[in-house]
């Protein structure tokens, strides 16, 4: 379904690329997928990508999801932070990418939101499905935080978790949603969160193309073999 493509495009870093994309991003947006009222909760972001000054849309932007660690689009930050066991749901990810056709590669991890999306848009609509149910906890925490702030962007997180059936009762979504925010604007208090080790796992250097570079140009479908 190209509607997770056109999500996934909407929280990639702006560009020109994007902000010439809104047109072909609000088409695909109606196939279905999300409903009328979804797709009217996006428009004020698919607005201000369109039109926005792209310096402040690229301020904006990494003013939430680079700079606060609980906005972080990589979503096993989450619920794993920087322990071992992030690196095994990393390799239990990848591998479920590579049996549905799909090779990643470039700089960004397997858990990286927009590269989840893409990956589901070659998946069958019930697979996409569940795959989002089980992150169904954290995405309910993003979509809440980005509402406190206010934000555009809470509109994709509250699409996918409607589209996912997310339950806000759980424990594990309960557990999240107790966390305190951090504070883009306390660099002090940032630098000492990041000053923990990076995880240096990453996808196989040897396949396909970054999405990074060529999720906008990929607006059509294809077979989930074709997919890089």
């Amino acid at each position: 379904m190209k509607t997770f493509k056109a999500l996934s495009a909407l929280l990639t870093y702006p560009g020109h690329d994007l902000q010439q994309a809104i047109p072909a991003i609000r088409e695909v947006l109606s196939e279905g997928v999300v409903s009328s009222a979804a797709i009217a909760a996006l428009e004020p972001l698919l607005a201000s990508l369109e039109t926005g000054d792209l310096y402040d849309l690229q301020e904006r932007y990494v003013l939430l999801f680079d700079r606060s660690r609980t906005l972080s689009l990589n979503l096993f930050e989450h619920v794993h932070g920087e322990s071992r066991d992030r690196g095994g749901a990393m390799v239990d990810l990848l591998e479920t990418y590579r049996a549905g056709g799909f090779d990643l590669a470039g700089t960004e991890l397997p858990d990286y939101l927009p590269v989840l999306l893409e990956f589901l848009s070659t998946q069958p609509l019930a697979e996409a499905r569940e795959i989002l149910a089980d992150a169904g906890h954290i995405l309910i925490a993003l979509a809440e935080r980005l509402a406190r702030r206010e934000s555009v962007y809470g509109a994709v997180f509250e699409a996918l978790v409607t589209f996912a059936s997310a339950d806000p009762e759980t424990e594990e979504a309960q557990a999240l949603l107790s966390q305190q925010d951090d504070n883009p604007e306390d660099l002090d208090a940032l630098d000492a969160v990041w000053e923990e080790a990076q995880v240096t796992f990453g996808p196989d250097p040897n396949a396909g193309c970054p999405i990074s570079r060529d999720i906008l140009a990929r607006m059509d479908p294809a077979p989930a073999s074709t997919v890089r």
